[in-house]
């Protein structure tokens, strides 16, 4: 908890209903919205894809190794915001309201300062380029998405913010509506930009960056004007000079949970993005192939997180109002639905495999290689969604660190330098091809993670119970 905690505030009226962190509605009442909005931000990647592909291979590739370096960057940071979720969701739990926006002001300081550090390995591509050995056509897509998205990303961290309030409070569908908005305005913006209009030059594939980052400015933008204006934020606003600046117990809070959950992040994203890094000597057919298969499961993964986001606000909520038992059934409750939905969406997938990947491309290699990868990603989907609910329901319960070590030694050491080995050196006679190798490596880390991360949840919903005894 933040130090200097007010005292809880008392429940204002029509607070009853938001309050409800204790049933199977309460989750999915939450995870929708989140489910919309998270599928509408990997649409914005999907429509990159669709529209990217339809240029050429090289345009695909490109974007690809782009959004790819961006992700890697992006998401470390972006996560260390969502720090904020859990700890305004014990905040809302306990009716402690303005102690909410409080936080708020210091997670958009921090973004201001995370953006001082994140820009620059966008800024100098040509080293990241350079080192991957990407054909220059390809080298050169990425580089001026790079640059334009760079020039988007202190909107697109301080947008996390809002984000973040939103689930806390079990406000969801502000966030699903900004997203959707953005989603109706990607595809124009792409054309505008790739196709040129006027004095906008033609930017083949890399004009997505370009759309992806006017976007960036939109959504903040969208957010600021919904905190000032709406009435349902009032309450949570911090008293007029309570922060004129950074607070430092306050960002030490942020930080401690933030830092590992960051790295956490990063190491999940890294370990799945480097697959794309790693393969750009293989050839522009071998991305492009693997980027649809990217494309499927990080849509497909999409409603597993939105489960886990929902757990780890019910979790919180519940702990923040003392009743641990409740917030046990909320990590229970989301535990179970995201492993039957992986289930229903693992079998549905790989039997309509050939029609889905006819939406992404029309080159018959490219499709080939997609479609030799999409049963291996299919496996990864699935170990993938079991290991993300576990760690966002420890999140809730503010524990951080051990997850950020059991994801390194799985996803690192294990998946990714595992696949490394099998692509680059295998073993005689080893069947399969290099993307195929590092699937099935990052599929092998992702099932040990899940066993190790669900006995960690359950371990600590056990003891907080015991805490409480």
């Amino acid at each position: 908890m933040s130090s200097g905690t007010a005292p809880a505030s008392p429940p204002a009226a029509g607070l009853a209903e938001d309050a409800a962190y204790d049933s199977t509605r309460a989750l999915l009442r939450l995870a929708w919205p989140i489910l919309v909005a998270q599928v509408a931000v990997i649409g914005l990647g999907v429509i990159d894809t669709i529209m990217a592909g339809h240029l050429s291979a090289s345009d695909l590739a490109g974007v690809a190794l782009g959004s790819s370096i961006y992700a890697t960057v992006f998401v470390g940071f972006m996560a260390v915001l969502h720090a904020l979720t859990p700890i305004a969701g014990h905040h809302y739990g306990a009716r402690r309201f303005h102690e909410i926006g409080i936080d708020v002001e210091q997670t958009l300081w921090l973004a201001a300062v995370l953006s001082l550090i994140a820009a620059p390995p966008l800024v100098v591509n040509p080293l990241w380029l350079r080192w991957l050995d990407a054909e220059p056509s390809v080298a050169a897509i990425s580089s001026i998405y790079l640059w334009a998205v760079a020039a988007g990303l202190p909107a697109a961290l301080a947008s996390r913010a809002f984000i973040a309030l939103n689930a806390a409070v079990s406000r969801p569908a502000v966030t699903m509506l900004i997203n959707l908005a953005a989603l109706a305005a990607k595809a124009p913006l792409n054309l505008l930009f790739i196709h040129g209009a006027g004095p906008l030059p033609a930017l083949g594939g890399a004009g997505c960056g370009v759309a992806t980052a006017a976007l960036m400015w939109l959504m903040l933008l969208a957010n600021l004007a919904l905190w000032r204006a709406d009435p349902f934020y009032r309450r949570f606003r911090a008293p007029a000079g309570s922060s004129r600046g950074p607070l430092w117990a306050r960002q030490r809070e942020l930080l401690r949970l933030g830092v590992p959950s960051g790295a956490t992040t990063l190491i999940e994203v890294s370990s799945f993005t480097f697959i794309t890094l790693l393969l750009a000597r293989f050839g522009a057919t071998v991305v492009a192939g693997h980027q649809i298969v990217a494309n499927v499961i990080a849509l497909l993964f999409m409603l597993p997180l939105s489960y886990g986001i929902a757990a780890s606000v019910l979790v919180a909520q519940a702990l923040g109002a003392g009743d641990p038992a409740a917030a046990r059934r909320a990590g229970l409750r989301g535990y179970r639905l995201t492993v039957a939905t992986a289930l229903v969406f693992v079998v549905a997938l790989f039997l309509l495999r050939a029609p889905l990947v006819g939406l992404f491309t029309r080159d018959a290699a490219v499709a080939a290689v997609a479609l030799g990868l999409l049963g291996f990603g299919l496996l990864f989907h699935l170990f993938d969604a079991l290991q993300g609910v576990a760690a966002f329901i420890l999140r809730g319960y503010k524990v951080a660190l051990v997850p950020m070590l059991i994801h390194g030694v799985t996803l690192w050491a294990i998946g990714l330098a595992g696949g490394l080995w099998l692509a680059y050196a295998p073993p005689a006679a080893w069947p399969l091809g290099p993307a195929s190798s590092f699937w099935l490596a990052a599929a092998a880390g992702l099932a040990i993670a899940a066993v190790a991360l669900s006995w960690l949840a359950d371990y600590v919903a056990r003891s907080r119970l015991r805490e409480r005894c």
